[in-house]
Protein backbone atom coordinates (compact mmCIF):
# COMPACT_ATOMS: atom_id res chain seq x y z
CA UNK A 1 0.00 0.00 0.00
CA UNK A 2 1.61 3.48 -0.94
CA UNK A 3 0.04 6.29 0.99
CA UNK A 4 0.59 9.83 0.76
CA UNK A 5 -0.03 12.94 3.66
CA UNK A 6 -0.63 16.48 3.16
CA UNK A 7 0.17 18.42 5.92
CA UNK A 8 2.40 21.31 4.99
CA UNK A 9 2.58 23.40 8.53
CA UNK A 10 2.89 24.61 10.57
CA UNK A 11 5.78 23.09 12.77
CA UNK A 12 3.59 22.57 15.74
CA UNK A 13 0.79 20.62 13.35
CA UNK A 14 3.85 19.05 11.59
CA UNK A 15 4.69 17.11 15.14
CA UNK A 16 1.54 16.50 15.76
CA UNK A 17 0.97 14.80 12.48
CA UNK A 18 3.77 12.12 13.72
CA UNK A 19 1.54 9.75 15.64
CA UNK A 20 -0.95 9.49 12.82
CA UNK A 21 2.39 7.77 11.21
CA UNK A 22 3.12 5.31 13.91
CA UNK A 23 -0.84 3.85 13.87
CA UNK A 24 -0.62 3.38 9.95
CA UNK A 25 2.68 1.32 10.45
CA UNK A 26 1.37 -0.58 12.98
CA UNK A 27 -2.01 -1.96 11.44
CA UNK A 28 -0.20 -2.03 8.32
CA UNK A 29 3.83 -2.65 8.50
CA UNK A 30 4.34 -3.08 4.97
CA UNK A 31 2.68 0.40 3.79
CA UNK A 32 5.48 2.79 2.26
CA UNK A 33 4.28 6.32 3.75
CA UNK A 34 5.39 10.04 1.86
CA UNK A 35 4.41 13.31 3.09
CA UNK A 36 4.00 16.30 1.48
CA UNK A 37 5.26 19.49 3.59
CA UNK A 38 6.91 22.84 3.41
CA UNK A 39 10.32 23.16 2.34
CA UNK A 40 11.37 24.19 5.83
CA UNK A 41 10.16 21.21 7.76
CA UNK A 42 11.57 18.59 5.46
CA UNK A 43 14.54 18.00 7.94
CA UNK A 44 11.99 17.85 10.86
CA UNK A 45 10.19 14.87 9.13
CA UNK A 46 12.77 12.89 7.96
CA UNK A 47 13.88 12.23 11.82
CA UNK A 48 10.58 9.69 11.05
CA UNK A 49 11.85 6.45 10.12
CA UNK A 50 8.50 5.78 9.11
CA UNK A 51 8.21 8.44 6.36
CA UNK A 52 9.86 6.88 3.23
CA UNK A 53 9.35 10.05 0.43
CA UNK A 54 9.62 13.40 1.68
CA UNK A 55 8.15 15.88 -1.13
CA UNK A 56 8.87 19.51 -0.20
CA UNK A 57 6.25 22.20 -1.24
CA UNK A 58 7.17 25.79 -1.16
CA UNK A 59 3.62 27.59 -1.06
CA UNK A 60 5.07 30.32 1.37
CA UNK A 61 7.96 31.12 -1.00
CA UNK A 62 6.31 30.89 -4.10
CA UNK A 63 2.88 33.21 -3.94
CA UNK A 64 5.17 35.87 -3.50
CA UNK A 65 6.76 35.05 -6.79
CA UNK A 66 4.46 33.87 -8.95
CA UNK A 67 5.33 35.58 -12.35
CA UNK A 68 8.94 34.43 -11.86
CA UNK A 69 10.12 31.92 -14.79
CA UNK A 70 12.52 29.94 -11.65
CA UNK A 71 8.86 29.81 -9.81
CA UNK A 72 6.73 28.53 -12.32
CA UNK A 73 9.41 25.84 -12.68
CA UNK A 74 9.63 24.72 -9.03
CA UNK A 75 6.12 24.06 -9.02
CA UNK A 76 6.07 22.47 -12.41
CA UNK A 77 9.33 20.25 -10.81
CA UNK A 78 6.86 19.16 -7.83
CA UNK A 79 4.06 18.62 -9.45
CA UNK A 80 6.31 15.68 -11.27
CA UNK A 81 8.08 14.56 -8.07
CA UNK A 82 3.99 14.57 -6.68
CA UNK A 83 2.63 12.58 -10.02
CA UNK A 84 5.26 9.99 -10.00
CA UNK A 85 3.93 7.63 -7.29
CA UNK A 86 0.14 6.31 -7.47
CA UNK A 87 -1.31 5.65 -4.20
CA UNK A 88 -3.77 4.29 -2.58
CA UNK A 89 -4.78 6.69 0.02
CA UNK A 90 -3.91 10.13 0.43
CA UNK A 91 -4.68 12.23 3.62
CA UNK A 92 -5.18 15.83 4.16
CA UNK A 93 -5.08 16.43 7.83
CA UNK A 94 -4.96 20.30 7.25
CA UNK A 95 -8.17 21.22 5.77
CA UNK A 96 -7.30 23.68 3.72
CA UNK A 97 -8.52 24.43 0.12
CA UNK A 98 -4.87 24.97 -0.74
CA UNK A 99 -4.12 21.57 0.76
CA UNK A 100 -6.81 19.61 -0.43
CA UNK A 101 -5.57 21.35 -3.87
CA UNK A 102 -2.31 20.12 -3.52
CA UNK A 103 -4.59 16.52 -2.39
CA UNK A 104 -6.39 16.56 -5.75
CA UNK A 105 -3.56 17.05 -7.49
CA UNK A 106 -1.86 13.45 -6.24
CA UNK A 107 -2.38 10.84 -8.73
CA UNK A 108 -4.79 7.77 -7.22
CA UNK A 109 -3.89 3.99 -7.93
CA UNK A 110 -7.57 2.15 -9.16
CA UNK A 111 -9.75 2.14 -6.40
CA UNK A 112 -7.30 4.88 -4.94
CA UNK A 113 -9.11 7.50 -2.56
CA UNK A 114 -8.95 10.89 -1.04
CA UNK A 115 -9.39 11.54 3.23
CA UNK A 116 -10.14 14.11 4.65
CA UNK A 117 -11.43 16.09 7.63
CA UNK A 118 -15.54 16.94 7.54
CA UNK A 119 -15.98 19.44 9.90
CA UNK A 120 -13.98 22.08 11.80
CA UNK A 121 -12.18 21.73 15.84
CA UNK A 122 -13.05 24.51 17.32
CA UNK A 123 -11.05 27.66 16.67
CA UNK A 124 -9.55 25.44 13.76
CA UNK A 125 -8.58 27.70 10.19
CA UNK A 126 -10.79 24.26 8.50
CA UNK A 127 -12.21 25.33 5.06
CA UNK A 128 -15.36 23.45 4.61
CA UNK A 129 -14.80 23.97 0.34
CA UNK A 130 -11.90 21.33 0.96
CA UNK A 131 -14.37 18.67 1.32
CA UNK A 132 -15.32 19.24 -2.44
CA UNK A 133 -12.14 16.75 -3.32
CA UNK A 134 -12.84 14.12 -1.10
CA UNK A 135 -13.77 10.46 -1.51
CA UNK A 136 -14.49 10.09 1.90
CA UNK A 137 -14.59 12.93 4.91
CA UNK A 138 -13.82 11.92 8.47
CA UNK A 139 -16.12 13.74 11.43
CA UNK A 140 -14.40 14.67 14.58
CA UNK A 141 -15.74 16.02 17.90
CA UNK A 142 -15.70 19.91 18.71
CA UNK A 143 -12.69 19.64 20.96
CA UNK A 144 -10.37 17.13 19.69
CA UNK A 145 -7.04 17.06 20.66
CA UNK A 146 -4.84 18.07 17.28
CA UNK A 147 -2.69 14.62 17.88
CA UNK A 148 -6.06 12.69 18.06
CA UNK A 149 -7.50 14.65 14.91
CA UNK A 150 -5.06 13.56 12.82
CA UNK A 151 -5.08 10.05 14.62
CA UNK A 152 -8.81 9.40 13.81
CA UNK A 153 -8.45 10.96 10.23
CA UNK A 154 -5.88 7.80 9.36
CA UNK A 155 -7.98 5.47 11.27
CA UNK A 156 -11.38 6.40 9.33
CA UNK A 157 -9.65 6.16 6.12
CA UNK A 158 -7.98 2.85 6.80
CA UNK A 159 -10.69 1.38 8.69
CA UNK A 160 -9.22 0.25 12.40
CA UNK A 161 -10.03 2.45 15.63
CA UNK A 162 -7.13 4.43 17.32
CA UNK A 163 -5.77 2.18 20.15
CA UNK A 164 -2.69 2.96 22.34
CA UNK A 165 -0.52 6.28 23.06
CA UNK A 166 0.78 8.67 20.79
CA UNK A 167 4.41 7.48 19.35
CA UNK A 168 6.20 10.36 17.88
CA UNK A 169 8.87 8.09 16.31
CA UNK A 170 11.07 11.18 16.39
CA UNK A 171 15.11 10.04 16.07
CA UNK A 172 18.27 12.26 16.81
CA UNK A 173 19.23 13.95 14.22
CA UNK A 174 22.79 11.72 13.34
CA UNK A 175 25.04 14.56 12.11
CA UNK A 176 24.69 16.24 16.25
CA UNK A 177 24.80 12.72 18.09
CA UNK A 178 28.41 12.32 16.29
CA UNK A 179 29.29 16.03 16.56
CA UNK A 180 27.43 18.38 18.87
CA UNK A 181 27.27 22.14 17.94
CA UNK A 182 29.96 24.03 19.52
CA UNK A 183 27.62 26.58 21.96
CA UNK A 184 25.80 23.01 22.96
CA UNK A 185 26.67 22.72 26.96
CA UNK A 186 28.61 19.31 27.96
CA UNK A 187 26.66 19.88 31.55
CA UNK A 188 22.40 19.84 32.33
CA UNK A 189 20.74 23.05 31.48
CA UNK A 190 17.24 24.42 30.78
CA UNK A 191 15.59 26.04 27.74
CA UNK A 192 13.30 29.14 28.10
CA UNK A 193 11.07 29.04 25.19
CA UNK A 194 10.22 32.64 25.36
CA UNK A 195 8.96 34.13 21.62
CA UNK A 196 5.83 33.81 20.29
CA UNK A 197 4.18 35.43 16.98
CA UNK A 198 1.11 36.74 19.14
CA UNK A 199 1.80 39.28 22.12
CA UNK A 200 -1.59 38.02 23.63
CA UNK A 201 0.31 34.44 23.78
CA UNK A 202 3.36 35.76 25.90
CA UNK A 203 4.67 35.55 29.62
CA UNK A 204 5.46 38.32 31.52
CA UNK A 205 9.22 38.86 31.16
CA UNK A 206 9.21 39.62 35.30
CA UNK A 207 7.87 35.63 35.28
CA UNK A 208 10.56 34.58 33.36
CA UNK A 209 13.34 36.52 35.69
CA UNK A 210 11.54 34.98 38.36
CA UNK A 211 11.72 31.81 36.86
CA UNK A 212 15.58 31.88 36.22
CA UNK A 213 16.24 33.16 39.81
CA UNK A 214 14.23 29.74 41.55
CA UNK A 215 16.36 27.50 38.73
CA UNK A 216 19.53 29.44 40.00
CA UNK A 217 18.73 27.07 43.43
CA UNK A 218 19.35 24.26 41.57
CA UNK A 219 22.42 24.61 39.78
CA UNK A 220 20.39 25.00 36.60
CA UNK A 221 21.95 27.34 33.89
CA UNK A 222 19.06 28.97 31.51
CA UNK A 223 19.68 29.35 27.29
CA UNK A 224 17.31 31.80 25.38
CA UNK A 225 16.86 31.15 21.85
CA UNK A 226 15.13 32.77 19.42
CA UNK A 227 13.49 32.74 16.35
CA UNK A 228 13.93 36.68 15.30
CA UNK A 229 15.49 40.21 15.47
CA UNK A 230 12.52 40.98 17.82
CA UNK A 231 12.94 37.79 19.84
CA UNK A 232 16.61 38.27 19.87
CA UNK A 233 15.99 41.70 21.27
CA UNK A 234 13.57 40.22 24.25
CA UNK A 235 16.48 37.26 25.06
CA UNK A 236 19.21 39.72 25.52
CA UNK A 237 17.24 42.09 27.63
CA UNK A 238 16.17 39.02 29.80
CA UNK A 239 19.42 37.61 30.05
CA UNK A 240 20.97 40.70 31.40
CA UNK A 241 18.22 40.30 34.35
CA UNK A 242 19.00 36.88 35.00
CA UNK A 243 21.57 34.44 36.58
CA UNK A 244 22.88 32.15 34.85
CA UNK A 245 21.44 32.98 31.21
CA UNK A 246 23.12 32.82 27.80
CA UNK A 247 21.29 33.80 24.58
CA UNK A 248 22.39 31.18 21.67
CA UNK A 249 22.87 32.05 18.25
CA UNK A 250 20.81 32.13 15.54
CA UNK A 251 20.10 28.67 15.19
CA UNK A 252 19.04 26.52 12.20
CA UNK A 253 16.02 24.06 13.01
CA UNK A 254 17.51 20.96 13.44
CA UNK A 255 19.99 22.81 15.87
CA UNK A 256 16.68 24.10 17.61
CA UNK A 257 15.85 20.38 17.62
CA UNK A 258 18.79 19.19 18.81
CA UNK A 259 18.47 22.06 21.68
CA UNK A 260 15.24 21.00 23.24
CA UNK A 261 15.82 17.32 22.65
CA UNK A 262 19.41 17.39 25.07
CA UNK A 263 17.82 19.65 27.79
CA UNK A 264 16.87 18.61 31.34
CA UNK A 265 14.31 20.70 31.33
CA UNK A 266 12.03 23.03 28.33
CA UNK A 267 9.64 25.80 29.61
CA UNK A 268 8.39 27.20 26.59
CA UNK A 269 5.15 28.95 25.12
CA UNK A 270 2.51 27.56 22.84
CA UNK A 271 4.59 27.23 19.92
CA UNK A 272 6.27 24.51 17.63
CA UNK A 273 9.60 24.22 19.64
CA UNK A 274 7.75 23.27 23.06
CA UNK A 275 5.86 20.80 21.37
CA UNK A 276 8.71 18.97 19.31
CA UNK A 277 10.35 18.59 23.19
CA UNK A 278 6.86 17.29 24.32
CA UNK A 279 7.03 14.86 21.45
CA UNK A 280 10.75 13.76 22.97
CA UNK A 281 9.44 13.24 26.10
CA UNK A 282 11.43 15.78 27.41
CA UNK A 283 11.06 16.85 31.30
CA UNK A 284 8.36 19.92 29.53
CA UNK A 285 6.46 22.59 31.25
CA UNK A 286 3.89 24.04 28.74
CA UNK A 287 2.82 27.73 29.35
CA UNK A 288 -0.40 28.70 27.95
CA UNK A 289 -1.28 32.42 28.26
CA UNK A 290 -4.12 33.43 25.16
CA UNK A 291 -4.72 29.62 23.53
CA UNK A 292 -6.95 26.48 24.31
CA UNK A 293 -4.89 24.00 26.23
CA UNK A 294 -7.07 20.95 25.17
CA UNK A 295 -6.13 21.71 21.52
CA UNK A 296 -2.47 20.91 21.90
CA UNK A 297 -1.33 20.29 25.30
CA UNK A 298 1.48 17.42 25.67
CA UNK A 299 -0.76 14.49 27.09
CA UNK A 300 1.37 11.64 26.37
CA UNK A 301 3.42 11.33 28.98
CA UNK A 302 4.12 12.53 33.14
CA UNK A 303 7.13 14.00 32.13
CA UNK A 304 5.12 16.91 30.45
CA UNK A 305 3.20 19.49 32.62
CA UNK A 306 0.45 21.78 30.90
CA UNK A 307 -0.43 25.46 32.94
CA UNK A 308 -2.86 28.18 32.37
CA UNK A 309 -5.41 28.24 29.73
CA UNK A 310 -7.10 31.01 27.28
CA UNK A 311 -7.45 33.89 28.80
CA UNK A 312 -5.19 32.91 32.29
CA UNK A 313 -2.02 32.80 32.32
CA UNK A 314 -0.32 30.96 34.85
CA UNK A 315 2.17 32.65 37.64
CA UNK A 316 5.64 31.59 38.31
CA UNK A 317 4.46 29.89 41.44
CA UNK A 318 2.35 27.14 39.31
CA UNK A 319 5.08 26.95 36.80
CA UNK A 320 7.62 25.60 39.62
CA UNK A 321 4.89 23.15 40.73
CA UNK A 322 4.84 21.99 37.11
CA UNK A 323 8.00 21.84 36.98
CA UNK A 324 8.78 19.74 40.31
CA UNK A 325 7.03 17.13 39.08
CA UNK A 326 8.30 16.67 35.74
CA UNK A 327 11.28 16.51 37.34
CA UNK A 328 10.19 14.36 40.02
CA UNK A 329 9.06 12.08 37.35
CA UNK A 330 12.47 12.08 35.23
CA UNK A 331 14.33 11.10 38.31
CA UNK A 332 12.24 8.57 39.66
CA UNK A 333 12.39 7.24 36.19
CA UNK A 334 15.93 7.26 35.72
CA UNK A 335 16.05 9.24 32.96
CA UNK A 336 19.41 10.98 32.36
CA UNK A 337 19.99 14.25 31.73
CA UNK A 338 21.71 14.60 28.26
CA UNK A 339 25.45 15.65 27.74
CA UNK A 340 27.45 15.80 24.54
CA UNK A 341 29.03 12.06 25.92
CA UNK A 342 25.28 10.49 26.84
CA UNK A 343 22.94 10.00 24.24
CA UNK A 344 19.84 8.72 25.79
Amino acid sequence: MNILIVRVSSLGDVVHNMPMVADIRRHYPHANIDWVVEEGYTSLVRLNPHIRNIIPIALRRWRKSLGRVETRAEIAAFYRQLRAQAYDVVFDTQGLLKTSVVMRMARLTPGGKRVGLANATEGSGYEPLSRIFHDQSVKVGLHTHAVMRARLVAAGGLNYAVDGGADFSLQAHAEFAASPPAWLPSTPYAVFLHGTARAAKQWDAGNWIALAQQLQKRRLPVLLPWGNNKERVAAEQLAAAMPQATVLPSLPLMEAVTLVRQASLVVGLDTGLTHIAAAYCRPTVELYCDSPRWKTEGNWSPLIANVGDTGAAPDVAQVLQAIDAVMSVAAASGQPHFTQDNEA
